[in-house]
């Protein structure tokens, strides 16, 4: 299958996903996960109808944004991985959504880069890994209020990734446990986080049915990634 035809299966996939789960696939955006994969890559997505596109290296997002220039200019950024605060400045305005901020730190350093109101996501470890990052659901609900207090970054929800599993129901509970606490930090700030971003490629149904509105899948749609080209 072609690029452009995975793709296609994927949103068919995840639109009738949404209708198990009672919605409507629209509420659902899917990011393809593009890292490590070329620019051509991505133009094969989008020409199967493909809008959305996550990267996870700043380095690489700067040179693939580069490289496809204002030509594509219909497709939306999102950067997924972990952000250093050096490399804040190849990604603040020029990302649809910032996917993984966990620190007031990060956050006011792509208030400073940004040259119009940034949308951004806090990153929660609810499943306690040591080698991933994102604050717990202890301190989650203080950080984001700080960072709801940042001129020029918009909290928008919250995202998360759970400990790696074969059985999709093994990520049930820490999908459930994201959408409580962002509602509760909602009703703590008193505005709409509207933005849930959880599930891949093995559980993204499961994301879906617990409130997902942004699921992330890359080999579905790119097959096994390549060497990484950027960091």
């Amino acid at each position: 299958m072609t690029i452009a035809e995975r793709w296609t299966e994927v949103r068919a996939h995840v639109a009738q996903a949404c209708e198990r789960a009672g919605r409507a696939a629209s509420e659902v955006t899917i990011v393809a996960v593009s890292k490590t994969h070329p620019a051509s890559a991505i133009r094969e997505a989008a020409a199967g109808g493909a809008i959305d596109f996550g990267e996870n290296y700043a380095q690489e997002l700067a040179t693939k944004q580069a490289e496809l220039g204002p030509g594509d200019g219909a497709l939306r950024w999102h950067f997924i991985g972990r952000l250093q605060r050096n490399k804040a400045k190849l990604v603040a305005g020029k990302v649809s959504l910032v996917h993984a901020v966990d620190s007031e730190e990060l956050a006011g350093e792509l208030a400073k880069r940004a040259a119009q109101v940034q949308p951004i996501l806090l990153s929660v470890n609810l499943g306690g890994e040591a080698t991933k990052g994102g604050v717990t659901g202890e301190t989650a609900p203080a950080l984001a209020r700080r960072i709801s207090e940042i001129h020029n970054v918009r909290l928008d929800g919250l995202m998360t990734m759970p400990p790696p599993s074969d059985d999709p129901e093994a990520s049930r509970p820490v999908f459930a446990a994201l959408r409580e606490l962002r509602d509760r930090i909602a009703d703590s700030l008193g505005q709409a986080l509207p933005v849930l971003s959880m599930g891949m490629s093995g559980d993204y149904e499961v994301a879906i049915q617990c409130g997902a509105t942004h699921v992330r899948i890359g080999t579905a749609i790119f097959g096994s990634r390549p060497v990484m080209i950027g960091g």
